[in-house]
């Protein structure tokens, strides 16, 4: 899933998410699906510690994906 450069907002990690993990954002929205019970700071705090990821790389992505899901 390619994301344009000119993303704005949470997405606009998503080029550097991918290149540092080696997975596609979807991959880590997957993941999220799993855990869409958990609070926002609770997902962030599963992805940092679960997949040791960095804490801005984590907030976009559980920023991005609550967005979608809420609508």
């Amino acid at each position: 899933m390619a994301i344009a450069a000119t993303a704005k907002g949470p997405a606009s990690y998503f080029p550097s998410i991918e290149k540092t993990y080696g997975k596609p954002v979807a991959h880590w929205f997957k993941l999220l699906d799993g855990v869409s019970d958990r609070k926002h700071m609770e997902q962030v705090a599963f992805l940092k510690t679960e997949h040791k990821m960095g804490h801005g790389h984590a907030n976009a992505l559980v920023a991005h994906h609550r967005a979608q899901r809420d609508g």
